[in-house]
């Protein structure tokens, strides 16, 4: 006799009741760029319908997600002057430092705050690191990155993300926020990064697309799988409470095999690429479906430009 697989039955109600994924707000974190500026709160062209903020502006983004049922932001700086040496990421009064100080003092612990550690948006070479004869100088970038780290929880950071692929980071920051009497702030590294064409439309957003070369010496290669499973397992022995595969649905693969051996909560990041290609596509039903794919495969978090439409979805029981 044969063996079928058997269709469940009943309302949709009951469907809804049976679901193997279930998707909630609180696993949403919502990207928001940040510009030097007053008043500023313009439309990005490579990411239509987000919106890039000033620090005394970037409280109305939030709210407006927050209203929707976001509670969770990772935010990104973009400095009027970059340099060499990146000198904004960790300026005591940069632009995401400014933003901090206000959103903290508007909405308090009301809304979680996760800043982006790097210096690409910083740089003028746009590199992740310091550049020394052509190359990146990794070792020379950690003390900066922990520098920037105890800058942005000084002004009201919840967690560090550290993106910049730079090994010896999340050791690095650990020790610093450790050695200032953070040892309550969370780090959640972007453990499997790989260098993937789904960042274009985020460094026109934030000014930082390489100056030579490219990102391939620190970031994976996309061809590699196992890789990545090394890079998490290393990410977690330095400290990593949470860790990241990025992209996310080019990696669905990869976040499923970690999904299976990290004893930490996984992330993944939903780049501007393939929200860019959703958004074209102008169907409501191919951003809820991919979502759900994304945690199907075993992430717990999942960090999208689409988390305010999501949440909206989850609220309407379209998805969740």
């Amino acid at each position: 006799m044969k063996t079928r697989t058997r269709r469940l039955r009943g309302s949709e109600a009951l469907r809804r009741m049976t679901r193997e994924t279930r998707l909630s707000a609180d696993a949403l974190v919502y990207p928001l760029f940040i510009r030097e500026g007053r008043g500023v709160a313009e439309e990005l062209p490579s990411l239509p319908g987000q919106i890039r903020y000033s620090p005394d502006t970037v409280v109305k983004g939030i709210e407006a997600a927050r209203n929707a049922g976001v509670r969770s932001f990772l935010l990104f700086g973009i400095p009027e002057v970059k340099d060499e040496y990146g000198l904004g990421a960790y300026d005591e009064d940069g632009v995401v430092q400014q933003a901090l100080k206000n959103a903290k003092k508007a909405l308090g612990n009301d809304v979680l705050l996760v800043t982006d550690v790097c210096l690409c948006e910083y740089t003028s070479h746009g590199h992740c690191g310091l550049v020394h004869d052509g190359k990146i100088a990794n070792d020379a970038t950690l003390p900066l990155l922990a520098q920037t780290a105890l800058s942005h929880v000084r002004a009201g950071s919840d967690m560090i993300a550290p993106s910049g692929m730079m090994d010896g980071s999340v050791a690095a920051i650990r020790a610093a926020l450790d050695a200032d009497g953070f040892e309550d702030i969370p780090i959640m590294s972007y453990a499997a990064k790989y260098a993937s064409a789904f960042y274009g439309p985020f460094r026109e957003a934030a000014g930082c697309a390489p100056q030579f070369g490219d990102r391939k010496t620190y970031q994976m290669d996309f061809h590699n799988s196992r890789e990545a499973l090394q890079r998490i397992e290393l990410d977690i022995a330095e400290g990593a409470d949470i860790v990241m595969v990025k992209p996310a649905l080019p990696c669905l693969d990869i976040i499923a095999q970690a999904a299976q051996m990290t004893p930490v909560p996984l992330a993944a990041y939903s780049v501007s690429g393939e929200y860019a290609m959703i958004k074209a596509s102008g169907d409501y039903n191919i951003m809820c479906e991919s979502a759900v794919a994304v945690f199907r495969a075993g992430a717990d978090i999942l960090v999208t430009y689409f988390a305010q439409e999501l949440a909206a979805a989850i609220q309407k029981g379209d998805i969740g």
